[in-house]
């Protein structure tokens, strides 16, 4: 038998994948940009639909209150995602509504001052002026440390090895948000799991006029077939008699959405009244914001993957992470009940369409803004069952974590110490939030259960974040244990470059400032 060649047996590292259609900067025809933007924009609903209707009946909350809830996360995500692809990191990220700052908001939402509110639209609106000023406040974590290069100095303790575990968990840690959905209502998410993949994998080389329209627009066909299908069992009396979870998981109805929205609505700031602050709400909040500023660290990374561009250095990460700050700052003004972070799910349709234009995710951001300002119209979308998205996420999900793996391929895997500091960062930063979790769940509260609340969300939402624990736990072993002789083992030799903005020149294509505001704020 022939002798193998090292060659044959090896793939040599890429800084950049290949095989994508358009890169950040390069561009579809307007036509197929603006069908893909309204992909992504379809993606988003799930996330700023299902926290509202999580959170508003919780805080007295009536259906009205829901629609111009979801309304106004939809409203600012599209202006966030303008700042962002615009005047942040500039990579092709929908910025969006995040679930990492539920456990403080529940938290104001027990609180024992407005729980004594009989009145239910009363309990609502003190309760959102209580969650926009502890918003406002701690919007101020994520400013200061990007706009004064801290978080981006911190950064440079990153490397290839210690990103792994962070990336991969940014994916991997939404896991309870896929299947155990999809199991919710199997008789739609089953049918939409398998046949989103069959679109968008097996069947991604039918082209039509040398167009891949499965592969491209699979999510658009596949939810619409799929709602079709539901809305046929909805109306033909399938769920008549299920139980009130399986209507509510199932149905194309239950939302309530449609019939409550107005037919034009534009947000605005303060539309719920002045904020309220008090002091442990704000530090409450504080540890969400932290939280949303890690997952966001990942999400970045991987977007700059799948939209095949370099890394994102140092001083554009740290421009990113204050824009997002800003971008708390507006969740606060103009009340979505929740904080903003990176899209995950967003990000992993990049890798499944080969897209990773920066201007469909700017077309998106204009869909978001038009229709929740249409509300009807807006509405109508946003009455696709959970379910639905929770198919697709089970594979977009999936995506972002083996970009954080792919990672690896610029590290040594045959040394032991790195396998232990993968191996313990991934275990702990999933065992760990399981725990907190499952405690949670049986005693009605975080382990963390001390007579002050603020500590309490503090620990509790840390803790609670795979990502974040995952990054506490693969940073701090990288950085103590056998570092100063491994850091070509650590993948340093590749990272280093691109740590500063002229270390690569691929860089100003990707990350220069847009109208020549690199003269105003020179890049580091």
């Amino acid at each position: 038998m022939a002798e193998i060649k090292p060659e044959e047996i090896t793939h040599p590292p890429m800084d950049q994948l290949q095989g994508f259609e358009y890169c950040i900067d390069s561009n579809p025809s307007w036509g197929e940009a603006i069908v893909l933007g309204f992909q992504h924009y379809v993606l988003a609903l799930g996330t700023s639909v299902m926290i509202p209707t999580l959170l508003v009946p919780l805080m007295g909350g009536s259906d009205d209150d829901k629609v111009r809830v979801v309304q106004t996360l939809l409203f600012v995500t599209g202006v966030n995602t303008l700042l962002q692809t615009l005047f942040g990191t500039r990579l092709p990220t929908v910025v969006g509504g995040s679930y990492a700052f539920v456990v403080p908001i529940i938290s104001i939402i027990h609180d024992s001052s407005l729980t004594r509110i009989v009145d239910d639209h009363e309990r609502f609106l003190q309760t959102m002026r209580a969650i926009q000023g502890a918003l406002i406040v701690s919007s101020s974590i994520q400013i200061i440390l990007g706009y004064s290069q801290l978080w981006g100095i911190f950064s440079r303790f990153f490397s290839p090895l210690g990103m792994v575990p962070v990336v991969s968990l940014v994916g991997f840690g939404l896991f309870d948000r896929g299947f155990p959905v999809v199991g919710r209502c199997v008789e739609i998410g089953v049918p939409m799991l398998i046949l989103f993949i069959a679109s968008s994998q097996y069947l991604k080389h039918l082209h039509v006029r040398r167009l891949p329209v499965l592969e491209r627009f699979s999510l658009l066909i596949t939810s619409t077939i799929i709602w079709v299908y539901a809305h046929l069992l909805t109306v033909g009396g399938a769920y008549k008699y299920r139980p009130e979870r399986t209507q509510f998981n199932c149905r194309t109805d239950r939302a309530n959405l449609i019939t409550s929205a107005p037919w034009i609505k534009i947000p605005y700031p303060l539309q719920w009244g002045a904020p309220t602050f008090d002091a442990g709400h704000s530090f409450g909040m504080m540890a969400a914001v932290f939280v949303s500023l890690i997952e966001s660290t990942g999400t970045y990374k991987a977007a700059a993957r799948l939209a095949s561009a370099t890394p994102p250095p140092a001083h554009v990460l740290s421009r990113g992470i204050g824009w997002q700050g800003i971008g708390i700052l507006l969740d606060g003004l103009f009340g979505t009940v929740t904080g903003s972070t990176v899209s995950v799910e967003n990000v992993g349709l990049l890798g499944s369409t080969r897209v990773g234009s920066r201007r469909v995710i700017q077309i998106s951001a204009g869909f978001m803004i038009f229709f929740s300002i249409l509300g009807k119209f807006g509405a109508l979308f946003a009455s696709i069952p959970f379910t639905i998205f929770a198919a697709v996420y089970c594979v977009l999900f999936g995506v972002v974590a083996a970009v954080g793996l792919s990672l690896l391929q610029f590290t040594n895997m045959n040394s032991m110490r790195n396998l232990f500091i993968i191996g313990v960062s991934i275990f702990l930063g999933l065992s760990v939030p399981e725990y907190f979790f499952r405690y949670t769940m049986s005693a009605q509260h975080g382990p963390a259960h001390t007579k002050a609340p603020w500590f309490n969300d503090y620990m509790n939402t840390i803790f609670s974040s795979p990502p974040t624990v995952a990054l506490i736990v693969a940073v701090f072993l990288d950085n103590t244990l056998d570092f100063k002789d491994t850091g070509k083992d650590r993948g340093m030799p590749w990272w280093a470059r691109f740590r500063t903005f002229d270390g690569d020149s691929r860089n100003e294509e990707f990350y220069t400032l847009p109208f020549n505001l690199d003269r105003f704020f020179p890049p580091s």
